[in-house]
């Protein structure tokens, strides 16, 4: 099966796909630049909400907007150690909340893991490609997961540690305890729908599939993306109601 560049598609995806990339990272400026003038009240969301723009995009702006948006900071706001640790929100968009701080550690990981594939091929032999497998995109899914779990346990760690004045070693096991069903949801959803478009629909239709350094991987990544979190967000429901993490 071939590697597909952006000449072997139909030149207006190539030009969507551009600006669907586009428009994504234009919304994570955006963010990175109202949370430095906005920051949240945990500081670790200052980082999450600029990185689940990177596949939600408009949609992921307009709910940052409309629900989770902080007010400006000024001499007179309570710092947090006095704001209430109950969570503002209703439970369902808590839940939402909560699920971007898990997203943010596996897009972060996912897209990560295939931008250092994509510049050092090698690595695919270390993700077993050649010896544990005959498929390329399959390294980059090893490689991504990999990564997901570590920024998501840290992302997780970066919550919980300061707000329950944990060590190191009771963080990372609540950090663990806490995300460690939710990015496995998320991994699934992400990977099989990858799977599904990289091994199925393409070498169907074009006969091979899309290399990262086309703008149609990264809309494809967007897509499999919001269906893990689709997929991690029953999860985190069910994490949160079991008191397992915090509602947000």
């Amino acid at each position: 099966m071939s590697e597909l560049t952006a000449m072997d598609f139909p030149l207006w995806t190539s030009l969507l796909g551009w600006f669907l990339v586009c428009i994504a990272v234009g919304c994570a400026i955006l963010v990175t630049i109202d949370v430095s003038v906005r920051p949240q009240k945990m500081a670790v969301m200052n980082v999450v909400w600029p990185v689940v723009m990177l596949f939600g995009s408009v949609l992921w702006a307009w709910f940052y907007w409309r629900y989770a948006r902080a007010p400006r900071r000024t001499a007179s706001a309570p710092d947090e150690s006095e704001v209430e640790d109950e969570s503002p929100h209703p439970f369902p968009l808590a839940v939402a909340i909560d699920t971007n701080h898990c997203g943010a550690g596996c897009a972060l990981g996912d897209l990560l893991g295939e931008a250092l594939l994509a510049a050092i091929p090698g690595l695919a032999a270390l993700a077993g490609f050649g010896t544990l497998h005959q498929q390329q995109p399959v390294s980059g899914w090893i490689i991504g997961t990999v990564l997901a779990f570590l920024f998501g346990i840290a992302f997780q760690y970066f919550a919980i540690a300061p707000m329950q004045d944990l060590g190191f070693v009771g963080g990372l096991r609540r950090a663990v305890k806490a995300d460690a069903a939710s990015i496995a949801a998320w991994q699934v959803g992400m990977i099989g729908t990858m799977a599904l478009i990289q091994l199925v629909w393409l070498p169907h239709w074009l006969h091979g599939f899309a290399a990262a350094s086309t703008p149609q991987f990264w809309v494809f990544m967007q897509v499999a993306m919001v269906v893990g979190y689709g997929c991690s967000y029953p999860v985190n429901w069910w994490l949160v109601r079991a008191g397992v993490k915090a509602a947000m």
